[in-house]
């Protein structure tokens, strides 16, 4: 068989310079790594943040140059500075942020740019983009903005860039990490269409539903593949992936508890549908399951954060204007947990933004703590130190010399004394996981979860009333991510901060939020207590939303003739009504 990558024995180590230009020191990130990807395979990578995934993806179109080793890509030595240009015709690179390739005004100007570039004749250019635009669905928007188009949208014009310029090979690092279900469905179906027409795909994924579709995965640990196998092997070493702080999905999950509780179910399973059909052969009885009922609201717990009848159009007065709040109105009592749910595009965004006075409303009004945040008089920095507002990917807000600095900046502008700015960085810095000897380094120097949570320590440490994040997880590994938001769920218990979570992520936010809030084409779909919301998970998907994984398997189970009920959502709850249900054989 071809081999479209041969890697052997590569290492790689970033060098550092002084002020001189002399180097003076050297990290080394990939230690003797040894890979091949067959011409026309599906190759997923695995591994968590700083493992050197990105670093070996760079490495196959000559973004970077080995330390040692060789790489040949199509038999082409990348180490050949005369033939940088040949390989990076063979392998496309599409990066994690769709917004930081785009470069044009109009879908088809962008997916031409390359071409252009490379003076390929104007008739080729127009049946090439056209084509590429076709295969990834989207030659109906070709006289679109691309700023106008939702994430999944945006990354597929992306792939048409790469694609218009016939790459044999597409690298994609984490193309899906700041979708929605939606987007991310959107990405994976034209991934899987490249490659049944002969394009071989290295993806690097967090995500375990998408690695589970290659034909094989490899994992890597601190510059190391430590495993290499088809999906159903590497997924049923549940301890060994969750080791390296990694995932499996959840119904694998579910069958590994299973089988630990004495059962005697499949290790391999990887789909709903075949953990179904492995349960419903099974003998089992029925159970008695206890309708929910939700508890009464606690009318004596006052409302912190309420909007009434909020509105808010971009654009106003112009050709462009459009509309992104709709006429919301919903009340949020003090100290509960909240997850905020909706599409790319339904206005969840936009509508928390209100909540700090970051964004003034249309029309309508919006309340923290009883006060109408806008009303004539109303100082709306105090506000802003009221309600705090995290935004994805918030390490870019960090800017400080020390850790210690950056937290601290918030309680300074509050006025606080030295004594009590000294108090509040270390309570946060303590909630978040962060111990003195990080204080005093430099933010840019700590790993990426190590900067998120620096992040949220400066907002947690001017000691809001509602605390609001906005995708506090995005990108992180599964390890990463479970921290974090564990860390963030101490502090409200510890606290009794109100917290809004949002987040594409239905399987974190129904671990968390006791109330979902969910958000559609700018409109409230629902407030309701976190069961009443999954009593409706066919309407959830019809939203655009994707539901866990281990609730379309109760779905399923229940087709089968096998009822644990509707209103599952946690692997958890899943294992307790199988365990009832179910006759050890």
């Amino acid at each position: 068989m071809q081999q479209m990558i041969e890697i052997t024995d590569l290492e790689f180590e970033y060098k550092t310079y002084d002020e001189n230009g002399e180097v003076c020191g050297a990290n080394k990130v990939l230690h003797g790594i040894d890979l091949t990807v067959p011409k026309g395979q599906f190759l997923a990578v695995l591994g968590h943040n700083g493992c050197g995934k990105s670093t070996l993806a760079k490495h196959l179109n000559c973004i970077l140059t080995a330390t040692s080793g060789k790489v040949l890509v199509n038999g082409i030595d990348c180490a050949d500075e005369s033939r940088v240009f040949d390989i990076r015709q063979t392998v496309g690179m599409v990066f994690q942020n769709p917004d930081n390739q785009l470069v044009a005004t109009v879908v088809e100007e962008d997916v031409a740019f390359a071409l252009e570039n490379l003076g390929v004749p104007s008739d080729e250019i127009r049946e090439r983009v056209n084509n590429a635009l076709k295969t990834v669905g989207m030659y109906d928007h070709r006289e679109h903005s691309p700023h106008q188009l939702s994430g999944g949208q945006k990354q597929r014009v992306a792939i048409a860039g790469v694609l218009a310029m016939r790459p044999e090979c597409i690298v994609l690092d984490e193309p899906t990490a700041m979708l929605d279900p939606r987007g991310r469905a959107e990405v994976m179906n034209t991934v899987k269409l490249l490659n049944s027409q002969g394009v071989t795909i290295i993806l690097i994924t967090h995500y375990m539903d998408e690695a589970v579709q290659a034909d094989r995965v490899a994992v890597m640990d601190h510059g190391k593949i430590i495993m290499d196998a088809p999906p159903r092997e590497i997924f049923a070493q549940v301890d060994e992936l969750k080791a390296h702080s990694l995932d499996v999905p959840q119904v694998t999950e579910l069958m590994y508890e299973l089988r630990k509780a004495g059962f005697d179910v499949p290790a391999d399973v990887l789909t709903e549908q075949e953990c179904a059909d492995a349960l419903i052969s099974r003998k089992h009885r029925s159970i008695d399951i206890t309708p929910y009922e939700p508890p009464p609201e606690n009318e004596d717990v006052p409302f912190i954060a309420e909007t009434k009848k909020l509105v808010y159009k971009y654009s106003v007065g112009t050709p462009f204007e459009s509309t992104a709040v709709d006429n919301v109105s919903v009340s949020i009592r003090k100290g509960q947990f909240v997850g905020v749910i909706g599409h790319t595009g339904s206005g969840k965004s936009t509508f928390i933004q209100h909540l700090n006075g970051l964004l003034k409303p249309t029309s309508g009004e919006v309340f923290i703590d009883g006060r109408n945040i806008w009303a004539k008089g109303s100082d709306i920095r105090s506000v802003r130190f009221l309600a705090g507002l995290v935004f994805q990917y918030s390490e870019y807000q960090l800017f400080e010399d020390t850790v210690y600095k950056d937290i601290a900046y918030g309680p300074r502008n509050m006025g606080l004394s030295d004594e009590e700015i000294d108090k509040a960085v270390r309570e946060a810095a303590a909630a978040m996981g962060i111990d003195d000897e990080l204080l005093e380094r430099s933010p840019f120097d700590l790993s990426g979860g190590q900067k998120r949570r620096a992040a949220l320590a400066g907002v947690i440490a001017m000691r809001p009333e509602v605390l609001i994040l906005d995708e506090p997880a995005a990108g992180l590994d599964p390890k990463g991510r479970d921290t974090v938001l564990d860390e963030i769920n101490e502090y409200h218990k510890k606290s009794g901060t109100t917290i809004l979570l949002v987040s594409h992520s239905m399987e974190d936010i129904v671990k968390y939020a006791e109330k979902i809030l969910v958000m559609n084409h700018g409109r409230l779909f629902c407030y309701e207590d976190t069961d009443e919301v999954f009593a409706r998970t066919r309407e959830l998907e019809q939203v655009g939303l994707g539901i866990p994984q281990i609730s379309r398997f109760a779905h399923l189970l229940k087709a089968g003739g096998f009822d644990i009920g509707e209103d599952i959502y946690t692997v958890e709850r899943a294992k307790e009504r199988l365990v009832k249900a179910l006759d050890v054989e």
